[in-house]
């Protein structure tokens, strides 16, 4: 049995750049549709006893199975990775995550110009998704879209046949944003960075 994670943090500290309001439903209905869904359909089969990222990697894809584990998996990486907003510097980036900042200015050049790329990769996918920064095998990163419930997990498996170390996600189906953004997807992109954990980052890219 799967259970519903525990933000990090109070449901309106991330206001204004997501309301109280957006946590509520984005955490307490969607997420927690999605954990009871998964815990019905993988009674008795022979996912039941495995973690959520070998239902990722293992599940039919699509499948009722991999569409809700995905989306579990996805929304907790999405969720632990927040804090209170604030303004960071990039020297306040470098401090909190030193190996992830180097790798950003060796191939994006800045971290204006890889903040820029990421926000038009979550602009322009069409339909609903996410938009991750992956690490390869040997530390290169990658920006990523992926539709649906897609994870990086999984599509480096399928289409790299290697691994993919899911990173910093930012969810771009509408209920994660409309009710604070109505249809003003990039401006809810560009919002997120003043709530953005520099360090969470740097712990998944090095562990």
């Amino acid at each position: 049995m799967f259970n519903l994670i525990v933000l990090p943090y109070a449901q309106e500290s991330l206001e204004p750049v997501i309301s109280a309001n957006t946590i509520s439903f984005h955490h307490g209905k969607h997420l927690q549709g999605y954990v009871d869904n998964l815990n019905k359909l993988i009674q008795g089969t022979e996912f039941e006893n495995k973690s959520m990222e070998e239902i990722v990697l293992s599940a039919p894809n699509p499948g009722p199975i991999f569409n809700n584990a995905g989306q579990i998996l996805n929304h907790n990486l999405y969720f632990e990775q927040f804090q209170a907003p604030s303004t960071q510097t990039y020297e306040q980036i470098k401090a909190a995550a030193p190996t992830l900042a180097k790798h950003i200015e060796t191939q994006w050049g800045s971290i204006e110009a890889f903040k820029k790329e990421f926000e038009t990769k979550g602009a322009t996918l069409f339909g609903s998704g996410w938009v991750w920064l992956s690490a390869k095998e040997d530390g290169t990163l990658i920006i990523i879209q992926e539709p649906g419930a897609n994870n990086p997990l999984r599509t480096g498996k399928d289409q790299f046949n290697a691994t993919l170390k899911p990173v910093l996600t930012f969810d771009v189906w509408e209920h994660a944003y409309y009710l604070d953004y109505q249809n003003r997807r990039p401006a809810h992109l560009s919002a997120l960075w003043n709530i953005l954990n520099w360090k969470v980052l740097e712990s998944r890219l090095n562990n």
